[in-house]
């Protein structure tokens, strides 16, 4: 009865759930003499797979462009299965939109590295993320979007 109370939190795998890479425009774009531009986004995604079992994904698009033209365009999505039992309901939001993706994060870094490298591009590094500010911001967007109650008559 006494392991019911315990929190539990533990990783069961962490695995690379998608990966795309195009150039579209190659070989001529390889030619080019011009810096890149670099656009980079990110996205955590969580859903419940079974009773007290998560999956964490963590989303990165990176897109290279000089002047209209695309170098390379890569989408990754890096996940986790996390096994997350007897935590206060209050805290288990931020256990799964800031510890997890702290889990996940390195392992698409590197990913996403190591393609870039495979493509013949010099390297693109994701800078590390603040997963706990990132968190907090998404928050206080979804409460100044949350409509307002109204006064009690």
């Amino acid at each position: 009865m006494a392991d019911q109370e315990n929190p539990v939190f533990q990783i069961q795998r962490v695995y690379l759930k998608d990966l795309s890479l195009e150039q579209p425009n190659s070989p001529a774009i390889l030619l080019e003499q011009e810096q890149p531009n670099v656009d980079i986004q990110l996205g955590v995604e969580a859903a419940p797979v079974a009773e007290g079992i998560f999956e964490v994904c963590v989303t990165a698009t990176v897109q290279t462009k000089i002047k209209d033209k695309t170098v390379f365009l890569i989408e990754a999505k890096q996940a986790g299965i996390f096994e997350i039992r007897n935590i206060p309901e209050a805290q288990m939001s931020a256990v799964v939109g800031v510890a997890c993706p702290q889990i996940v994060y390195p392992y698409l870094r590197g990913n996403v590295a190591d393609v870039v490298n495979r493509a013949g591009f010099p390297p693109v590094h994701l800078a590390e993320i603040n997963f706990q500010a990132m968190y907090e911001q998404q928050q206080a967007q979804a409460a100044a979007a949350a409509p307002s109650s109204p006064l009690p008559q």
